[in-house]
């Protein structure tokens, strides 16, 4: 392996500590290298606190080592004031020689000025390098900044045979059908506590009461989102206990208390959901159900990337799964079922 593709790595290996914690910043990783020697590291620990590139120069004991070596970073060094100065200004300030950058910034306010800067101070830059996997690192950053939205997770469990449960009505005595064991349920909740959003559909919430938190996993609750057209969902819901952020999309005609958002039932309400929720900053997406909600995700061909539960468990009947196109991307076997992921190769 060259001595370049491991420092790189290294970087995405630094970066993916921030994940759930730095958005909605991309994860980034920084490692300096003097004389074929790593001398310093970091990444961007939490949002709104020092970047990568700045905490890796912090960990240089000996700073005037800055001045031959090269700073090796999975995504362009910002160039413009925010809640940090730029980062492009202290890598000159620093007189570090040679820069070498996974890929530009999408961000606006950066987008290959980042590059200018350090270009136009002398410094050797070396760009997309690695670049396929350093973006892959950012998806969610990369889809927000570039499509305008949220990067979207379809996730749900489903029989052998096809089934998302067995047909129940709300009020009735029949409990959902549980296909998840103790792995997959603790990979949903650590899915939970690294993405920005989880969303459900009305029938969801009346059938099954959830709660929509993280409770296996260690980190920050997602913002819990509904949809309830003509406000059936009752207060003494769990996602209306004020536990954790919350906000239901409901018809415009509809009253709205603080957490109620009001949109047009009458038109597409998918592009005007995700509107909201990019005008609040939120990343990334998880679509939990139910199947009419996951449908009409499929149909508008909104999604980025699908997580598809298939348990050894036959229902024979019921509430049918959706069908989806899509690449396969990793196949992941655990007790009693598998784990299919595709992403989707027609997103708009």
């Amino acid at each position: 392996m060259k001595p370049e593709i491991k420092y790189m790595q290294r970087c995405l290996q630094l970066a993916a500590f921030g994940k759930g914690r730095v958005a909605p910043n991309p994860m980034v990783g920084a490692v300096i290298v003097c004389r074929d020697k790593v001398v310093g590291e970091g990444f961007h620990r939490i949002y709104g606190g020092a970047h990568a590139e700045v905490n890796a120069i912090e960990s240089v004991a000996d700073k005037s080592l800055l001045r031959d070596s090269t700073l090796y970073v999975n995504l362009e060094p910002c160039s413009h004031y925010g809640k940090t100065p730029p980062c492009s200004e202290r890598i000159i300030r620093e007189r570090i020689p040679q820069v070498v950058i996974g890929h530009s910034d999408p961000f606006p306010d950066v987008s290959g000025s980042g590059i200018r800067m350090l270009r136009d101070a002398g410094i050797e830059v070396i760009c997309n390098f690695m670049r396929q996997e350093c973006e892959a690192i950012n998806k969610r950053f990369i889809t927000f900044q570039t499509k305008k939205r949220p990067y979207i997770f379809l996730k749900w469990a489903q029989s052998g045979d096809g089934f998302l449960d067995h047909v129940r009505t709300p009020g009735d005595s029949k409990q959902a059908v549980t296909f998840s064991n103790f792995y997959t349920q603790t990979a949903i909740h650590k899915m939970r506590a690294e993405e920005s959003a989880i969303m459900v559909g009305t029938r969801t919430v009346l059938l099954d009461n959830p709660f929509l938190n993280v409770r296996l996993w260690k980190g920050n609750n997602p913002l819990r989102i509904a949809i309830d057209k003509n406000r059936t969902i009752p207060p003494s819901s769990h996602l209306l206990d004020g536990s954790s952020s919350t906000i239901v999309f409901t018809d415009k005609d509809q009253p709205c208390p603080n957490n109620y958002i009001p949109i047009d039932f009458d038109r597409d309400i998918l592009p005007q959901i995700l509107e909201v929720l990019y005008q609040r900053n939120i990343q990334s997406l998880i679509v939990e159900g139910g199947a009419h909600l996951l449908g009409s995700f499929i149909r508008s061909h909104l999604w980025d990337e699908a997580q598809i539960e298939i348990s050894n468990i036959n229902l024979k009947c019921g509430i049918e799964a959706p069908s989806l196109q899509g690449n396969l991307v990793n196949v992941q076997k655990c007790e009693n079922s598998v784990i299919y992921v595709y992403q989707n190769g027609d997103i708009p």
